[in-house]
């Protein structure tokens, strides 16, 4: 093991090796081997990257926002150049396929050239001569230290959701990738830096739960963005808003998707496998329930057989792959602990993903795609997120009865509708309680100029992430008014101020 490679931090410009104390295993899940050691952030490590963070936060916060932009602009051209390279890190370290990889990069350079706008999205309002000489303005100014903890399944789209933003904005910025997959954040640091960021305004800090902790305690730490499952968000939330830190804090999900007697089945079917299977369903907005209305569940399962059976799972570097391993033998192990669950509860299981093999990786953390029917409201796998490829069928009898039964649920981020009805369409979109929904979109991520974030327990905090969202939660707003002496009335004023 004394061999193995070693990835670190990377802080005030230049890679950092920490302390050397603890370390976790990075793993190769395609082929199920240990392919690098990931150094575990002590306290001391945290408090020299946001030491260098704060010290490089007056100089960034004062620069304009167009030469701000005009690093994000260089950024931006460096991503695109290794955009390949980014992809095939993430499908070393987390296992999805090449192809997913490669758009989930795109997905993220679009946030960056949102970011490039700065000059423009830091306009606010002015307003001449309100009354008595008195002009009003509005300013937007960067919070300070912030800091993104990030996680496994999205190692550079999740990040780019949260660092353009926070340094178009004038803030300084500390990440906590997921230790499952550590190296990009270590590439994106590097072509911050290559991009001309000056040292200190982005640093990585890899770790366990003690990093998250000594981050949340940090009082030089001013906001917090997390993205992540329901307990932990739940937890940064209330650890943050107890130190009186700004928090966003995106939680799990269980995503429905409702399939209309008169929807196109074909489509829907097709959508399913992808929405369902696609990441090896490791994606916060992964379908993971099929709601089936009157009597199209019989017909929907003929459509989903076949292309189940058809389904390539195999090593994510594979050009014909479609769906890759879970990430780690833990997490495999847990998905399929959720299988036997749902089997022992009742649920009736169609196909069975247990013990899959991939040809020429069978000691990969493979679960292959796994298909319930009969699935009820109060079975263990309708009700917690599984993050893994499982799709589960509940019936109901009309469209009301699926809209109530989405609504029931605790998780509210993101829901899609099939249907060749306008009016079905219309009111499933004003009546459905949850932050992203999609009407014959299996999977409706917003794009950069939008926001993404749930309702209910999979969002925690005031603000959706990215977009103008992303503005207002890295900035304060201040209002200004403003007079000069030869407007001003001799004497005081006792009463309210009024326009006049």
């Amino acid at each position: 093991m004394s061999d193995t490679r070693v990835i670190g931090h990377f802080i005030a410009g230049q890679p950092d090796a920490g302390d050397g104390q603890r370390y976790s295993d990075v793993f190769d899940p395609a082929l199920g081997l240990v392919q690098a050691r990931v150094a575990l952030a002590s306290q001391t490590t945290v408090d020299t990257a946001v030491a260098a963070a704060l010290a490089a936060f007056p100089a960034w916060s004062e620069q304009s926002a167009l030469r701000r932009s005009r690093v994000l602009f260089k950024f931006k051209e460096l991503l695109e150049r290794h955009h390949e390279e980014l992809a095939r890190l993430i499908t070393s370290e987390h296992g999805k396929v090449l192809s997913d990889a490669m758009g989930e990069v795109t997905r993220g350079i679009e946030i960056v050239e949102f970011a490039c706008g700065a000059p423009n999205l830091m306009k606010t309002a002015y307003t001449d001569n309100i009354g008595g000489g008195i002009d009003n303005w509005n300013l937007r100014q960067a919070l300070g230290v912030c800091v993104g903890i990030t996680p496994f399944n999205f190692p550079v789209m999740v990040p780019l959701w949260m660092i353009p933003m926070a340094l178009a904005t004038g803030n300084t910025f500390v990440l906590k990738p997921s230790e499952r997959d550590p190296s990009a954040s270590l590439l994106m640091a590097r072509l911050l830096k290559e991009a001309g960021l000056p040292d200190g305004v982005f640093n990585v800090v890899q770790g366990d739960k003690s990093a998250v902790d000594a981050l949340l305690q940090h009082p030089d730490v001013e906001a917090i963005s997390f993205v992540g499952s329901t307990p932990i968000a739940e937890y940064i939330h209330q650890q943050a808003n107890q130190r009186g830190k700004r928090v966003q804090a995106l939680g799990g999900a269980k995503n429905h998707m409702i399939v209309m007697p008169d929807a196109d089945l074909d489509q829907a079917a097709d959508a399913l496998i992808g929405a369902a299977y696609g990441s090896a369903g490791e994606r916060c907005m992964a379908i993971s329930v099929a709601v089936a209305v009157g009597s199209v569940g019989d017909r929907l399962i003929e459509k989903l057989l076949p292309r189940i059976a058809a389904l390539k799972v195999r090593n994510g570097l594979d050009p014909q792959a479609e769906m890759g391993p879970l990430v780690t033998a833990i997490h495999q192990a847990k998905v399929e602990g959720y299988i036997g669950k749902g089997a022992e509860e009742g649920a009736k299981l169609l196909v069975d993903g247990r013990g899959f093999k991939a040809q020429g990786a069978e000691n990969g953390f493979y679960v292959g795609a796994t298909l319930f029917d009969q699935v009820t409201p109060d079975m263990t796998i309708y009700k917690e997120e599984i993050f893994g490829p499982v799709l589960g069928i509940v019936r109901v009898p009309d469209f009301a009865a699926a809209v109530a039964l989405v609504n029931a649920h605790e998780f509210g981020n993101g829901v899609s509708c099939f249907t060749s009805d306008g009016g079905i369409a219309r009111s499933f979109a004003r009546s459905i309680k949850a932050g992203m929904v999609g009407i014959n979109v299996p999977i409706p991520v917003p794009m950069a100029w939008h926001s993404f974030g749930g309702w209910k327990r999979s969002l925690f905090g005031d603000h959706h992430a990215y977009g103008e969202e992303g503005i207002r939660f890295y900035t304060r707003y201040k209002s200004v008014m403003q007079r000069w002496p030869d407007s001003i009335d001799k004497g005081p004023e006792f009463n309210m101020p009024t326009a006049r």
